[in-house]
């Protein structure tokens, strides 16, 4: 395979090419957004009115856009699944219910594979949506409700490259899915209920969720000696930089750190390391209720500038601990 040549453009000619790209797109998203589509109050009602899935079907770019357009609905309120043309006919059309809307993505309309299918996705389907550059296509005229965004030219310097029509198509499909979520009143802890591996799912759940259980931390009574618990202390996982230190009934009645470990050796005070762990422990600590959701244990890590908060049931009673390290990726970033 020959080598592909470099580029003939300077630096600054890259750049001008790369602005006018960039303002054709904008351009022709911002005309839609002064212009979008009536049929867009037709396309959520028809939605609304059923409990079926919405079905998304695109083949090539407009394929890949409307497997984005899919996941979006997915994760905002809205049952969707993405049905590829060509496996369409070929069993995935058992994917449809009666209850499902298809949503058909084709610039021209025309699209073989997906005007091949087209008859099997009205029949098994309660309703198809297009959304097209050209509404008196064959897909166009097909369709119950037409998204139609008119005719673009693509910002590819030989206008063939799908570009500005399939960020037209996305911004149709992404304001379809915002708007539909909208109107279920889909709010962060439903948005949080399919993204627990993200940052927001993380900070909604419970603290109970993400902390260190109590058997995984380092616990004391009022009365051992500081060098007695470091001393028969062992964690098998990440190491706890924080001793709970409890009373007679269970109750947490301080914490003592690595940190005022540290003082007490920087200031020459090793004769507390034998006395009890009560004299030296911060007496009533800040803590945090079970139950409680993550992003307010973080606001209190955060506001009171501590590492380690531990997690207490309804008497106080230690049930774990959350570590800075757990939680530092979901802190708040200063200024």
């Amino acid at each position: 395979m020959s080598a592909q040549p470099r580029s003939s453009l300077l630096p600054l000619d890259t750049l001008r090419s790369a602005q006018q790209i960039l303002r054709r797109e904008a351009t022709a998203v911002a005309r839609l957004a002064e212009n979008p589509p009536a049929a867009l109050v037709e396309a959520v009602d028809m939605i609304l009115d059923g409990e079926g899935a919405v079905i998304v079907t695109g083949m090539g770019k407009a394929g890949w856009i409307g497997q984005k357009l899919s996941a979006s609905l997915a994760s905002t309120g809205t049952r969707s699944h993405f049905v590829h043309p060509a496996e369409a006919i070929h069993g995935d059309l058992g994917r449809l219910g009666a209850d499902d809307v298809v949503l058909a993505l084709s610039n021209s309309g025309e699209t073989d594979e997906l005007l091949l299918v087209l008859p099997h996705l009205k029949r098994l389907s309660r309703g198809l949506i297009a959304v097209t550059g050209r509404s008196n296509s064959t897909l166009g005229r097909a369709a119950d409700i037409v998204l139609d965004y008119g005719s673009v030219d693509e910002a590819c310097h030989l206008g063939l490259a799908p570009s500005t029509s399939t960020m037209l198509m996305l911004a149709l499909g992404d304001t379809l899915a915002l708007v539909l979520s909208e109107q279920r009143q889909f709010q962060a802890l439903d948005f949080a209920r399919y993204h627990p591996g993200g940052a927001l799912g993380k900070k909604l759940t419970r603290v109970e969720e993400i902390m260190r259980p109590i058997e995984k931390c380092r616990v004391a009574h009022c009365q051992d000696h500081v060098r007695d618990i470091y001393v028969r202390s062992s964690v098998s996982e990440r190491r706890v930089g924080v001793i709970l230190v409890v009373d007679n009934s269970g109750t947490l009645a301080g914490v003592f750190t690595d940190s005022d470990l540290a003082r007490l050796l920087e200031r020459k005070l090793d004769k507390c390391l034998d006395q009890p762990i009560e004299l030296v422990m911060t007496a009533s600590p800040k803590t945090i209720s079970v139950g409680t959701r993550t992003v307010i244990a973080i606001e209190t890590m955060a506001g009171h500038n501590i590492s380690e908060l531990p997690v207490v049931d309804a008497c106080g009673r230690p049930l774990g601990m959350i570590d800075i390290t757990d939680v530092i990726g979901l802190m708040p970033h200063k200024a």
